[in-house]
């Protein structure tokens, strides 16, 4: 035991790491702190319009930015970054000419500190975030495992993780073990699961903020707590638990799959849905959504994961 005090650090520092990719690094130097930068969907372009050929800094525009990282790519950038930040970060969008499903991306460095929403829906590539920087929650579909750069967090999709990059080790005291991650560290996630396309588990201890489990195809969500607005949007698959209260539009455009609330599943609930089931002790469905009553079938499949008592089934 004693000789492990002197075990060499396998950890690089930053400036080697920079020089091994010093032929793919675009450095981003800020002067003030700015929103939706590495933002695969430039601030949900579709709805506010946002201008992505507008410069960032210098001839850096938002859109170089996400390209550099599509062609896997390593930016640092230096200075506070705001809201979004790397929100759906390997995302192929369809909007954009993509397929609807993941990428391979590169790799972003920050000295500096980041505001809320930081890495909503992310699905694939590492963020290093330099461990004199704050976060502020909510975060998105993150999560922190063993960092091999000195001085710097590693942060990693939720999603990419459980999918297929076992290697890493989250930090305690979130576990993984045969398909199932258990996020214990309490701190509050939107968009947990986001685009899920294995069966794997997630269990959340606590409670989380929205859009959980937005785009699953596959797997399974547990939420012990509760969840804010737009839980199980646009599902396309898999199973949503939440053993706790919903906010509004939960399974929003939901698609199929399975949604579970142990409570109160809010208003306006199966907005725009399509098809799928939603089980829930209360909530306000709108149309096309309406209330049932549970028939035998219900009953079996809710008694078989632990669920009694009053419940309806709104389709």
């Amino acid at each position: 035991m004693i000789f492990n005090l002197f075990k060499k650090s396998n950890k690089k520092k930053l400036d080697e790491f920079l020089e091994e990719n010093k032929d793919k690094v675009l450095t981003l130097e800020l002067d003030r702190p700015v929103d939706c930068l590495c933002d695969f969907t430039y601030n949900f372009i579709w709805q506010s319009n946002f201008d992505y050929n507008q410069k960032v800094v210098d001839d850096i525009t938002y859109k170089d930015l996400v390209e550099h990282l599509k062609n896997k790519g390593v930016i640092h950038i230096k200075g506070d970054v705001w809201k979004r930040f790397c929100s759906s970060m390997g995302a192929d969008l369809k909007y954009f000419g993509g397929k609807g499903g993941k990428i391979e991306v590169g790799t972003v460095i920050i000295d500096g500190n980041i505001d809320t929403r930081f890495g909503i829906s992310m699905v694939s590539g590492t963020v290093y975030v330099n461990e004199k920087s704050t976060i502020k929650e909510p975060v998105g579909n993150v999560i922190e495992v063993e960092s091999d750069i000195k001085g710097y967090r590693k942060f990693i999709s939720i999603t990419e993780f459980v999918e297929k990059r076992h290697n890493e080790k989250p930090l305690k005291p979130n576990k993984f073990k045969n398909d199932e991650l258990i996020i214990n560290d309490g701190i509050v996630r939107d968009t947990v699961g986001a685009r899920l396309e294995k069966n794997a588990t997630l269990i959340v201890n606590g409670n989380v903020d929205l859009s959980t489990g937005i785009l699953m195809k596959k797997g399974k969500v547990i939420v012990n707590g509760n969840t804010g607005k737009n839980t199980g949007a646009v599902l396309r698959g898999g199973c949503v638990i939440v053993k706790g209260n919903t906010g509004d539009f939960t399974a929003f455009e939901m698609k199929k799959g399975v949604i579970i609330v142990d409570g109160n599943a809010g208003k306006y609930l199966g907005a725009k849905k399509k098809e799928g089931i939603i089980y829930a002790r209360d909530g306000s469905p709108v149309p096309p959504t309406k209330k049932y009553p549970l028939n035998e079938e219900d009953k079996k499949l809710l008694n078989k994961l632990g669920f009694f008592g009053e419940f309806y089934k709104f389709q």
